[in-house]
């Protein structure tokens, strides 16, 4: 591209370029934490969602189940989080944060904020503003576009038992 010429550049692409380089800087400003982006987020998506199921957490995450389990392992493993039986479904495991993921939590959330200042600079507050909203106007779009159709299946006919 050009500098100046934004016509060669599409919305998709330059959403994925920023995130692809916000997971970059996060994993190259971070190594102290002993934690992947990937097990940052299943963190920071549990502590808005505590007691939720893995298969629930996986589509929130939008990652296979079998993925999740494998950091919801290690995550356990290092006394992150916990798995609980789920009062009414003895199926289900329901996962909660420990105590010791309360002081990383806070590290990440400073750390996220700073780097939200960055990579922000030159935009003053109300260009900041309008761009999250913009972009969650854009999220909101873009779910009801995927959203599936939600359709009356026609009732099944009965079969005969066999004798």
């Amino acid at each position: 591209m050009v500098d100046g010429d934004s016509s060669s550049v599409t919305f998709g692409f330059l959403v994925s370029d920023v995130f692809r380089l916000m997971r970059e800087n996060f994993r190259a400003t971070t190594p102290e934490l002993g934690l992947t982006f990937a097990q940052a987020r299943v963190l920071l998506h549990l502590s808005r969602n505590e007691g939720i199921s893995q298969v629930a957490l996986s589509a929130i995450l939008e990652i296979q189940p079998i993925t999740l389990l494998r950091q919801i392992d290690r995550l356990e493993q290092a006394g992150l989080l916990e798995r609980r039986a789920h009062p009414s479904d003895r199926r289900a495991q329901q996962l909660f944060l420990t105590s010791r993921s309360q002081p990383l939590l806070q590290r990440i959330f400073d750390i996220s904020a700073a780097m939200q200042d960055q990579v922000m600079a030159g935009l003053n507050k109300t260009e900041r503003a309008q761009m999250i909203a913009s972009l969650m106007r854009i999220k909101a779009n873009l779910s009801q576009l995927t959203a599936p159709a939600v359709q009356e299946a026609p009732p099944r006919a009965r079969s005969k038992p066999r004798r």
